[in-house]
């Protein structure tokens, strides 16, 4: 090859290096652009407050979906004469009580739970099959070290497992608080979907309350609330989010090796 070949291609090769490179870094960066966005906010962040979320309508959030539950049969509003009441009513006076959408009503949130659990399972196992047989046809006329491995043992089979598991689970959970939500929906039964949200800022910490479900309006006490306990397809969520929580999560890395390792 010639001076001016080998100096062409030295040159082409260093530039298709330098185009891997590149292409590489390229890749790299655009890989880590949706899981370090976070990590980029965060930095900018330092040495600042936790940011609040603006007040926001419940049912323009993109993973808003109203409610559908089985409905009883509608019943036709008819008036008696000279009377007050009329079918379907719940009362016959108005109240000050949440009863359409955008009213609001105070969710009282006591949650107390405590379990204890204790589970052991052992197994053990032992197994052995033996053929007595101690040759097969044809294995004498085998010499050496393949006579050794003929013969019928191979069919003896010897073999035991033993297992031991114990599990322990002792949980306790208390939570009190109240929460104001709003009614995003009404069914046609007359039941309400509530949703509330709440956020607290403490210094650097950002504490956030979530509560959604489904109300009856008789379950509303006269002072507008009502207990969780008697809120159904109830959805109650209480985090937070700051310095205090990145400390207690694990590393990026170990969570990514927690899910990818078998063992």
């Amino acid at each position: 090859m010639s001076k001016s070949g080998l100096k062409s291609s030295l040159t082409s090769g260093t530039k298709s290096s330098r185009h891997r490179i590149i292409l590489i870094g390229a890749l790299l960066a655009f890989g880590n652009v949706a899981s370090g966005c976070s990590a980029i906010d965060r930095l900018s962040q330092i040495g600042e407050t936790p940011k609040l979320n603006a007040i926001e309508n419940p049912t323009a959030q993109p993973g808003y979906k109203p409610v559908s539950m089985p409905m009883p049969k509608p019943e036709t509003v008819s008036y008696n004469a000279n009377s007050l009441w009329r079918n379907g009513s719940r009362s016959f006076f108005k109240d000050q009580r949440a009863h359409q959408i955008g009213d609001l009503l105070t969710v009282t949130v006591n949650i107390t739970d405590q379990a204890n659990f204790a589970n052991e399972t052992q197994r053990n196992r032992t197994s052995k099959e033996q053929a007595n047989l101690n040759d097969f046809a044809g294995s004498k006329l085998l010499s050496g070290n393949l006579a050794k491995v003929v013969p019928g043992a191979l069919l003896n089979t010897d073999s035991t497992s033993q297992y031991d598991g114990k599990g322990t689970i002792q949980r306790q959970e208390s939570l009190t608080t109240n929460v104001a939500a709003v009614v995003t929906q009404m069914l046609p039964n007359g039941n309400l979907v509530v949703e509330g949200k709440q956020e607290i800022r403490v210094n650097y910490e950002i504490r956030e309350l979530i509560v959604a479900g489904i109300v009856r309006p008789e379950d509303i006490q006269s002072d507008n609330t009502i207990d969780s306990t008697k809120i159904a397809q109830a959805r109650i969520s209480y985090g937070g989010r700051g310095q205090i929580f990145d400390f207690q999560q694990p590393r990026y890395g170990q969570q990514v090796t927690d899910v990818l390792l078998p063992f």
